[in-house]
């Protein structure tokens, strides 16, 4: 791409009724975003008279975070954890948004005072429904904090209060808030920080509240939406209840129904994933996101990275027999004994809940399978990667902005926009949130320690862990669409430091990643409000209150389900084909026992048989520097530059739980929509790709909340050959001779 192109042209023309107060301030002539992608999408126009905190935007905003809170939590638990996205939200709130303005009294009240309002000012516009859109999406946004809880709780079987776990839940969430603001000026006002997610939402929006002309022969954007969206919606109803087997079409397995080497390459769901796909949107965008608002050179760095991961280091590693790798399945996210038999976690942990030291030595060392082992060693030269990949390609332009801090320079149009019509967030206001939140979080690790394991001083070192690598995760996040996780270098830190506490090493996990997360997630519907010119101010109230109300009605939804649903999270204890065995919990609490319980050193230190993965944090530091150096020698070769190496390697970090099929499907929707796309068909793609993408998580959540109503809770299950999600029974079955499986014979 380009960077000087650019596009004068607007995406739509504007028809402006007369429920507007006034003409759109318009920008000066020609002058426009630097980034294609960005020019194409967003309007560099803007109307400040426009209400935006309004009594629809408080009453839909907040009905919005609750429900979405409560059915993301709901579902959270399930095998196959369906994400209710905001876009869904952003659909529904439209039509009742305008009866509110067609029947809600316009009285005004109080009137002829400066406190006069009234409960409805007009009609229903883009602003409101925006705000509206980011209370929901603070109820979209997963809860990483439940994951704690449950741990605790249904796992480990450990006392934890109501009180203190909403404590722990609600100040993780707002931590976050604190480095946002810090970083504000270099990761939303820049025009290089474009953030692609947003451009689906910015799109939508502009689809439901634009009026468009029809091409002759086309349709235009609204009438597009509505019937991607009804295609979506009917055809969920064969991979998500008619036909499972969509999610993962693995053909290999079909051919060699009794080989356990073909099924092990073949499935998509418990093997490399040779060959599979799937037909299911949720499959596809349910660890990664959108293929459609992935810029193509990030898919590709995302692909690059998978191939080698899955088709080199891990069949390398199994079949060498690296690590006793062929004693397990070569893909799974459980612990086991050196005889291939689960490990017994509970034999191992004493009354005082910590590491049991004779018991640990009866019961042997620990092992993890191949793909688990080897997806810790790319977490570690993913950290590395990141911090100098930052460095290198970013270091100038962070350096710059910093210098800049008190001065003023080129800017970009839309910053300049919403310096000049809107009142900014005072720093004050975060700091104050971050000082308050951090002392609440101190005192609540100290008073409920006996609880939470934590002292005062991980709470300290948790922060400066997060706020280390916000910016240069929040670079990577703002430019490709794909984060680095922290959870890993966050567990290694308190797993040496404080070994033999598990629930200590889950809550510094838990400060330290999830207050980076947050800080993206706010920065990035900062920027969402950036393009779409909601003033800062309201933008900041929303995210506080939709955070609020989310980290409520997640914890009450989890604390219900973990009361009512009988061995909720326990696979061997669950009946045949329930749907509630929480893969993303197993994962959360494996890695407790492996960094916490037991500890790194004892695994991945020198008391431990995996000490060799430390070598991937010296390759990560190294892989961008030779990206740099090549860059430097042909600097005429602009692709060398979108070598990513964190995007590469941080695409990773989601698997396991995630599978290959996951990636292969999401891959090849990303090459079609990113490049061919994108660069045979740029006008239908400036019109549709990200309305499409939101018609299709749309379709896909009524569909999938509805066949829960209608058929899940009713127990109404169909059971025939395609049932099956995956078709490929000896997958998870080990090769090492004389070790057993379930289902299988040994070999010999």
């Amino acid at each position: 791409m380009d960077d000087d192109h650019e596009i004068n042209a607007p995406l739509i023309k504007r028809h402006h009724s007369n429920a507007i107060p006034s003409e759109p301030e318009i920008s000066p002539a020609g002058e426009n975003s630097p980034i294609e992608q960005v020019a194409l999408t967003v309007p560099v126009t803007d109307d400040p008279s426009l209400p935006s905190f309004t009594f629809r935007t408080w009453i839909l905003g907040t009905l919005a975070c609750a429900l979405l809170s409560f059915l993301n939590q709901f579902f959270g638990y399930r095998r196959e954890p369906l994400s209710v996205t905001a876009i869904s939200a952003q659909i529904a709130v439209v039509p009742a948004g305008h009866l509110m303005a067609a029947t809600v009294t316009k009285r005004a009240f109080l009137k002829g005072t400066r406190w006069e309002f009234t409960l409805n000012p007009g009609k229903f516009n883009v602003k409101e429904h925006v705000l509206i859109t980011i209370f929901a999406s603070s109820g979209a946004a997963s809860v990483y904090a439940i994951h704690f809880v449950s741990a605790v709780k249904v796992f480990y079987r450990k006392e934890l209060t109501v009180l203190a776990a909403l404590l722990v839940v609600i100040t993780t969430q707002v931590l976050g808030f604190g480095w946002a603001g810090v970083f504000r000026r270099y990761l939303v006002e820049p025009a290089t920080m474009w953030w692609p997610q947003n451009l689906v939402q910015v799109s939508l929006f502009r689809a439901l509240h634009e009026k468009e002309e029809r091409r002759k022969g086309g349709l235009t954007r609204n009438q597009f939406f509505l019937i991607a969206f009804l295609c979506s919606f009917a055809y969920y109803v064969f991979p998500g209840y008619l036909f499972p087997m969509l999610t993962s079409i693995s053909w290999i397995c079909w051919v060699f129904p009794t080989s356990v080497m073909a099924q092990q390459l073949g499935s998509g769901l418990h093997g490399l994933g040779v060959g599979a796909i799937g037909f299911d949107w949720s499959s596809i965008c349910s660890y990664l996101g959108s293929p459609l608002a992935s810029p193509w050179f990030a898919t590709a760095n995302v692909a690059a990275g998978f191939a080698i991961f899955m088709y080199v280091i891990t069949p390398i590693a199994y079949w060498t027999n690296l690590y006793k790798g062929r004693r397990f399945p070569i893909f799974s996210d459980e612990l086991f004994k050196s005889n291939g038999q689960k490990y017994n976690i509970s034999a191992i942990i004493d009354s005082e809940f910590h590491l049991d030291m004779e018991a640990y030595e009866r019961e042997g060392p620990l092992y993890l399978s191949t793909i688990f082992a080897m997806s810790y060693g790319i977490g570690f030269a993913c950290l590395s990667a990141t911090l100098v990949h930052v460095l290198l390609f970013h270091g100038s332009e962070i350096l710059r902005l910093s210098k800049s801090a008190f001065q003023e320079n080129k800017i970009d149009i839309h910053t300049k926009i919403m310096r000049k019509n809107y009142k900014q967030v005072p720093e004050w206001w975060f700091l104050c949130t971050l000082l308050f939140n951090i002392a609440a979080t101190i005192f609540i690790c100290e008073y409920f320690n006996n609880q939470l394991q934590l002292p005062w001083w991980g709470v300290v070192l948790a922060c400066v862990v997060a706020i280390s690598f916000t910016l240069p995760v929040g670079v990577i996040r703002a430019t490709t669409n794909q984060a680095p996780a922290l959870n890993i270098i966050t567990e290694y830190i308190i797993g040496y430091i404080y070994p033999g506490y598990p629930v200590a090493n889950m809550l510094f996990k838990v400060y330290g990643n999830v207050s980076m997360k947050q800080a993206i997630f706010f920065l990035q519907d900062f920027k969402l409000g950036h393009y779409m010119k909601i003033p800062p101010r309201e933008m900041f109230l929303a995210q506080v209150l939709g955070t609020l109300i989310s980290a409520l009605v997640h914890l009450l939804t989890a604390w219900w389900l973990m009361s009512s649903v009988p061995n909720i999270c326990e696979r061997e204890l669950l009946p045949a084909g329930s749907p509630w065995t929480c893969p993303g919990d197993h994962v959360f609490y494996d890695a407790s026992v492996v960094w916490g319980l037991i500890g790194p050193r004892k695994i991945f230190g020198d008391l431990g048989h995996y000490s060799a993965i430390n070598w991937f944090f010296l390759a990560g530091a190294i892989a961008p520097f030779l990206v740099w150096l090549a860059h430097k020698a042909f600097p005429h070769k602009q692709w060398i530059r979108l070598i990513t190496v964190p995007v590469l390697l941080g695409a990773l970090a989601d698997m396991p739980p995630a599978t290959a099929v996951n990636y292969t499907s999401w891959v090849l929707v990303g090459f079609v929509s990113g490049f061919i796309v994108y660069r045979y068909y740029r006008g239908w793609w400036s019109q549709h790709n990200y309305v499409l993408s939101g018609a299709l998580d749309a379709g896909l959540a009524f569909m999938g909340v509805l066949l829960y109503l209608c058929l899940g809770m009713e127990h109404v299950s169909l059971n025939w050959w395609g049932s099956d999600p995956d078709g490929c029974p000896l997958a998870s079955n080990p090769t090492a001779p004389g070790v057993k499986s379930k289902g299988c014979c040994p070999l010999h």
